[in-house]
């Protein structure tokens, strides 16, 4: 399945796409994500089974399949092309670090460039979702605690990135975590590693490369995560980034206000978000 969030004639709730349409599950689940995930295997065979008014895509707007992740985490220098291109060390452990959950905005939602800074950059990932509390987790009982894949953009603030060792002050920014379109569960997606990623600025394919090239899969970091915190529903983590960041480049190509950053994953979806100014009015 492919879970959405989506809102529709001012209401938000939750539905299933299929193909150019998503089946709208009104009142039969949770309304929100977060609340349906930790409805568990019920909430999922309800879903399955909808038959609910059909609306056509184009006429609803996809919102960030989970609005607030209880976590955010992301994992840094996880393509060794993108390591190579960044100068560093090849980790020898996954280089975890927090996004700010507030950071997070829909699959074709405005992103910032802040007022505080001026080397914006992007970073098409793959994502996935925690499906149920865990702790512990080995690898091979990594996927049974998946509840899906997602795209992800780590928008990041170069200058601030480093501010700190932790790199979550340039990564936390408002508006600076894109995810979407939707929530593609395990049946449909049986190997996430051998997905091809692409990342576009204005058309300008800028990252290509295939989640095979991972030095630590999506399995490795749940398991190297639940052995020392627990994991639950909702959460986010996001695989890294491989080469091709305009940071990287001679000279550095970096975001300005009016750039679209284009996002896609094979099997699992597009994310399509314009750089704006960010806003004098603190949000509501």
């Amino acid at each position: 399945m492919k879970l959405a969030t989506f809102t529709h004639d001012g209401t938000t709730r939750l539905g299933v796409v299929e193909g150019t349409e998503v089946v709208d599950l009104g009142t039969t689940v949770p309304r929100d994500m977060l609340a349906f995930l930790e409805a568990g295997p019920s909430a999922l065979a309800t879903a399955r089974a909808a038959r609910g008014p059909r609306l056509p895509l184009d006429a609803v707007r996809l919102e960030a399949p989970i609005r607030r992740p209880p976590k955010f985490l992301a994992v840094g220098l996880n393509y060794a092309d993108h390591v190579a291109e960044s100068g560093m060390q090849t980790p020898t452990h996954p280089m975890i670090f927090n996004k700010q959950s507030t950071c997070v905005v829909g699959p074709t939602d405005d992103v910032h460039v802040p007022r505080v800074s001026e080397m914006v950059d992007y970073e098409g990932e793959l994502g996935f979702v925690i499906g149920r509390r865990c702790r512990h987790v080995s690898r091979a009982d990594a996927p049974g605690v998946i509840a899906g894949y997602l795209v992800v953009d780590d928008v990041s603030a170069r200058d601030w990135q480093f501010h700190t060792a932790t790199w979550t002050m340039g990564k936390s920014f408002d508006t600076h975590g894109p995810i979407g379109p939707w929530i593609v569960t395990p049946d449909e997606l049986p190997d996430p590693h051998r997905l091809e990623i692409r990342t576009w600025v204005n058309g300008e394919l800028r990252q290509h490369s295939n989640t095979r090239h991972l030095i630590f899969d999506c399995f490795a970091l749940v398991e190297y995560l639940s052995a020392a915190f627990t994991l639950e529903a909702g959460d986010v983590i996001t695989t890294g980034t491989p080469s091709g960041i305009g940071i990287g480049m001679q000279p550095p190509r970096l975001l300005a206000a009016g750039d679209v950053v284009s996002v896609e994953i094979e099997s699992v979806g597009r994310l399509d978000n314009r750089m704006v100014p960010e806003p004098t009015e603190v949000p509501a």
